[in-house]
């Protein structure tokens, strides 16, 4: 079997994966993709994996053949009570003032949302942390949905069987109470928590996955480590759905890894110890603002009409071409270059980087004051993994631009996960010092439609939660 592909044709089948699946492979990540075709392309029943990728992108892609790819493209690695400081969150914070609620009010419903479960271990988590919490279980009906794009860590999650390594966060208390060993030293899940649960296919990205599950009216959504392997736009698009699927007053749960001004335009950020959420709260969103275009010169005044001037109206020369004057040609350089800085970050929304970054290039070529084209290229290359350079771009917007809130917060946010505290805190310190001289419901420029508001809220609580863990 052939298993080379050229980097064109795997570059196409990556958008086409993307796109469909939500599963991005940028260049950085080739090998990966290369690895997973060759192993579907056998199940296909392709000699060639060159030949299985252009069958792929020839026709959108099947119920089926996206089912075959996720099993080979996805690795799932987890653990039952991953990022415990979130756990504890839930369970001393969201679920006491929850559960309180709905007693008071007569409702016992309950309803969670495990998006990207992979094998099981964290809808089961809730699960027993539920059962833990409460005494009068039986009297509720409680709805534990756990989806994942992989049939395979479906199956693996039904069965709930789970080795020593997925139980190494788990309390000895618990390990005992809620499992059962098997004959091979493993760990079994007994079934009153495994009827808990209810496993669901769904693939994020597609719109009729969420119809088809009807996930409205939830009350916590857990989506983590998830997000980051999404496109811009999508990520975006999923959010939404999230927000939509959740009640009033309900959680997003996601990683501490996954911290977006995507989530604190639609959310509210709610800092624990060790941990931020976000709450579902009657969150305005304002129009964005129009895009701006920078005048290169004065306008020019007219001149008044003089008497005479008026009397020689009745004597018009004949009409000649007339020039585009000086003022005009600026105006429409500048609003060409708007529209390609639009452009670039539509090819950077779809995914499409290599060609964002050489629109990038092309605009500081063309004007290399213009501080959004750096923040833009900076962007981009921290996406790719280039964040020493994507660092040196922000520092050229930030010089050319010193109020430019956005990328002070992107390289607070660098400099924090990096471990450079005090860098992350007088970067912070400056976004916060530049927000509060803005209306909450400005929107930032560059940011997608993310307000004053919202971004100052998401960075105190990012510093909050840095103090209390340090």
């Amino acid at each position: 079997m052939s298993n080379s592909v050229d980097a064109l044709l795997l570059a196409r089948l990556s958008d086409c994966i993307a796109a469909q699946m939500g599963l991005y492979f940028p260049v950085e990540r080739h090998a990966d993709l290369q690895r997973g075709l060759s192993a579907a392309a056998r199940r296909f029943g392709f000699a060639d994996s060159a030949e299985c990728a252009r069958e792929l992108i020839a026709t959108p892609l099947s119920r089926a053949q996206i089912e075959i790819l996720a099993e080979h493209l996805t690795v799932g690695e987890t653990y039952f009570f991953r990022e415990q400081k979130t756990f504890e969150a839930l369970e001393q914070h969201l679920l006491p003032e929850l559960l309180q609620a709905r007693r008071n009010s007569g409702d016992r419903h309950l309803r969670l949302w495990s998006a990207g479960c992979c094998t099981g271990e964290e809808p089961y988590s809730l699960a027993i942390t539920l059962s833990r919490m409460m005494p009068d279980l039986d009297d509720w009906q409680i709805t534990i949905l756990a989806t994942d794009i992989n049939p395979r860590f479906l199956q693996r999650a039904e069965d709930g069987i789970y080795g020593k390594w997925s139980l190494r966060a788990t309390p000895p208390a618990a390990r005992e109470r809620y499992f059962a060993r098997t004959a091979d030293e493993c760990f079994q899940l007994l079934p009153s928590i495994r009827q808990m649960v209810t496993f669901a296919p769904c693939n994020l990205v597609a719109e009729e996955d969420f119809t088809a599950l009807h996930a409205g009216a939830m009350d916590i959504i857990f989506c983590r480590n998830v997000l980051m392997y999404l496109q811009r736009e999508q990520a975006a698009r999923v959010i939404g759905n999230f927000h939509g699927a959740l009640l009033e007053g309900g959680w997003y749960v996601t990683s501490p890894s996954e911290t977006s001004p995507l989530l604190a335009s639609r959310f509210r950020t709610v800092s624990f110890p060790g941990a931020f959420l976000y709450r579902k709260q009657d969150i305005e969103t304002p129009r964005p603002e129009k895009p701006r275009v920078r005048p290169a010169v004065a306008p020019v005044k007219a001149a008044p009409l003089s008497k005479t001037t008026v009397r020689a109206k009745t004597r018009v020369a004949p009409v000649q071409p007339t020039p585009v004057q000086p003022v005009q040609a600026e105006l429409l350089k500048a609003t060409a270059f708007a529209d390609d800085l639009k452009a670039a970050r539509r090819a950077a929304d779809r995914g499409d980087l290599a060609a964002a970054l050489e629109a990038c290039d092309s605009l500081i070529a063309t004007d290399k004051l213009d501080a959004a084209s750096h923040y833009l290229r900076a962007t981009i290359l921290q996406e790719q993994g280039a964040t020493n350079e994507a660092a040196a771009g922000l520092k050229r917007a930030l010089y050319l631009d010193p109020n430019f809130v956005l990328a002070h917060f992107a390289l607070g946010n660098l400099a924090r996960q990096e471990n450079q505290g005090a860098a992350a805190e007088r970067h912070f310190s400056h976004a916060l010092a530049l927000l509060r001289d803005k209306e909450p419901a400005w929107v930032l420029p560059e940011s997608e439609g993310v307000t004053a508001g919202a971004l100052a809220e998401l960075i105190v609580s990012l510093t909050q939660r840095e103090k209390v863990e340090s």
